[in-house]
């Protein structure tokens, strides 16, 4: 049976959730800079994007060239339920974000299933190349179904964000609070899972596959489902972005959509579970900044890249993670 939940740590992580939502919160207050707060709103998108491929990444030694499928696929979902008659016909009224939501998780799940059943059983390039022809697939289907996916244009025309449980995602504060929450508590359960004897299983089939097949652990099952959980995790990224630009577009679907997250884990680091949210911060800010000074984005953006590898060897939170260890262990010997 495989275990999702370390109970010693759910408590004290809950509350660094609460207090780190409340912090946030305040800071909407006393910055009232709607750029600013557009730029927390992406990176806990992109964040939660970028934590979805560490699973493959970072604890399970897998490189998913085709991540973005799922990204898209949440948006798409999301879009073209609340675009279509289904919330008329079956009257989800009020509740057609959530029920939109979910459905974007469900539909992230079942295309993650479909498409790790076959992906697992390669492994390095091969497996990184078939997520990626995958992807591809999908971003044909998107630019060949006009009719129903707007082809290159996207999702256009927009949609309705009808009130529901009090929450306005039509209001700027509301929106933002939603978001935020809606990540931070999926940031939490992902941090429960990973802490986990599952995600200490998806260790040691990174570090040495045999040992734990030979230990008795199903090291196909154990892949798939960290699979599933990496994909529907993408899609709801993908449905909350979908919400913040009211649309949809076939460039999620695109491979270049793929490497953020992997830029991002490059970034901030794949060792320390917050990593991939610190890469995605640097992302942001370097994406704000740049653009609005310079046309050499891409420039720029490989030039860092490049520090980060060539000079710290890791990402920026591994290496503050491993000097702080350092001093410590210093310390304590003196």
């Amino acid at each position: 049976m495989i275990a999702f939940f370390k109970k010693d740590t759910f408590f004290r992580d809950a509350c660094l959730a609460l207090f780190s939502w409340i912090s946030l919160v305040i800071i909407f207050f006393v910055i009232p800079d709607p750029g600013i707060h557009d730029i927390i709103q992406k990176v806990f998108i992109l964040g939660l994007f970028a934590l979805s491929l560490n699973i493959l990444i970072g604890y399970l030694g897998l490189i998913a060239f085709g991540h973005a499928a799922f990204f898209a696929a949440g948006a798409y979902t999301l879009g073209l339920f609340l675009q279509s008659d289904f919330i008329k016909i079956y009257n989800f009224g009020a509740f057609s974000i959530p029920v939109a939501i979910i459905l974007s998780i469900c539909v992230s799940a079942i295309l993650a299933t479909f498409i790790g059943s076959i992906c697992i059983r390669l492994k390095d390039i091969y497996f990184s190349f078939l997520t990626l022809a995958f992807q591809m697939v999908l971003y044909s289907i998107i630019l060949a179904l006009v009719d129903i996916t707007g082809g290159d244009q996207g999702l256009m025309g927009g949609f309705s964000k009808p009130p529901f449980l009090g929450i306005d995602l039509s209001k700027p504060f509301d929106f933002y609070a939603f978001t935020i929450f809606i990540s931070i508590f999926v940031i939490l359960m992902l941090r429960q899972i990973i802490e986990s004897p599952f995600g200490y299983g998806l260790r040691m089939i990174r570090d040495n596959a045999e040992r734990p097949a030979a230990l008795g652990f199903n090291n196909q099952n154990h892949k798939l489902i960290a699979f599933i959980i990496a994909g529907s995790i993408a899609g709801l990224a993908g449905s909350l972005q979908a919400l913040l630009d009211v649309g949809a577009y076939p460039e999620w679907a695109f491979w270049a959509k793929s490497a953020e997250p992997l830029f991002m884990i490059l970034l901030g680091g794949m060792n320390t579970f917050l990593g991939p949210l610190m890469g995605a911060l640097i992302f942001e800010i370097l994406n704000d900044f740049v653009t609005a000074n310079t046309k050499y984005y891409g420039l720029v953006l490989g030039l860092v890249i490049l520090s980060f590898v060539l000079g710290l060897k890791q990402g920026l939170l591994d290496w503050i993670v491993m000097k702080f260890k350092e001093s410590k262990n210093n310390n304590a010997q003196n």
